[in-house]
C-alpha cells in the first residue's frame, strides 16, 4: 500500500464536517458553538458546557457534556476571575 495507507481504526480523531459545524447550535440555548479542535469538543460559552466528538460525530446530549468550570478549564476560570475583579471594584 505505497502512498495509500490508512491510519488503524481509532488510531486518528476524524474530523467534523465543516458544514455541520457551521449549522449546529448549542441544544439547551440554541447560541453557537465554538470548536475546540484540540480537546475535539464543541463548546457553548452560554450554557458552559463543552460538547464531546466522538469518531467525527458530536455529541449534543447535555448529560454527555462537560461542565467548564468543573474541571479547571482556564478560559472559564479567567473570565470568573475578571467578574470578580470588577465587581470588587464598584
Amino acid at each position: 500500500m505505497h502512498g495509500t495507507e490508512k491510519p488503524a481504526a481509532g488510531s486518528a480523531e476524524r474530523e467534523v464536517d465543516p458544514k455541520l459545524l457551521e449549522i449546529l447550535v448549542c441544544p439547551l440555548t440554541k447560541a453557537p458553538l465554538v470548536y475546540d479542535r484540540a480537546r475535539s469538543e464543541l463548546v457553548s460559552e452560554q450554557a458552559g458546557l463543552a460538547f464531546p466528538i466522538r469518531d467525527g460525530v458530536p455529541i449534543m446530549l447535555p448529560d454527555e457534556a462537560r461542565h467548564l468550570n468543573d474541571d479547571g478549564d482556564p478560559v472559564a476560570e479567567g473570565k470568573a476571575s475578571l467578574a470578580a475583579n470588577r465587581t470588587e471594584k464598584s
